[in-house]
């Protein structure tokens, strides 16, 4: 009725609430929005302890989101990266990365530390090295499309965008899930994986 959609009315929120400059404080603004407010498939604050704590283990460099959405997984990304990383991040619907954009200049982060990419992954994949310069990915985190998942890792490998020993971070494989993903990633021989359980969002 308002004309505006849920991802807008939680950005107006966080323009109202969050203390820009402050990643933490625009994380749990929009975690107070999802949990009282309207729900939206951000990461939210228990897989964010995941991510973050992956991010602490890895201290990567070059990191690769597919699945910008609101900028929620941007930022928390952001906030854990090492002096002088760079995070590239991978939103098909050009709303969703008009929201985001804003999010994540609202939380303090250039163009330099992160580069937002609108298109569809299988397009923009395939280009990201001549196109953006990432030539190899420490850290991938996947929270698009599940039915995406096998086909960018795929493309991914093929394209020679995985730096030797990179993790590879992926939400929702149980459910929704992503089966011919996981199947191929405990099948193939080139991944050790592990299951973090957690529950839905919210």
């Amino acid at each position: 009725l308002t004309g505006t959609s849920r991802e807008q009315r939680a950005f107006q929120y966080l323009l109202a609430h969050a203390i820009p400059g402050d990643p933490r404080h625009i994380l749990q603004t929009f975690d107070q929005w999802c949990y009282h407010c309207e729900h939206l498939s951000c990461v939210g604050p228990d897989k964010g302890r995941i991510v973050e704590r992956v991010l602490l283990e890895r201290a990567p460099l070059r990191v690769l989101e597919l699945g910008t959405y609101c900028g929620y997984g941007t930022v928390l990304l952001a906030q854990g990266l090492p002096p002088g990383a760079r995070l590239y991040t991978i939103e098909g619907d050009p709303r969703h990365a008009a929201v985001a954009e804003k999010v994540i200049r609202l939380a303090g982060f250039s163009e330099q530390t992160v580069e937002l990419i609108v298109g569809p992954s299988e397009e923009v994949i395939p280009r990201l090295r001549e196109k953006h310069g990432l030539t190899k990915a420490n850290l991938v985190f996947m929270d698009h499309w599940k039915r995406c998942y096998l086909r960018d890792l795929r493309l991914l490998e093929s394209h020679q965008l995985l730096a030797e020993g990179a993790t590879i971070l992926a939400d929702n494989v149980l459910f929704p899930g992503a089966p011919h993903f996981l199947q191929y990633a405990k099948t193939c021989g080139k991944y050790h994986c592990k299951v973090h359980r957690a529950s839905l969002e919210y």
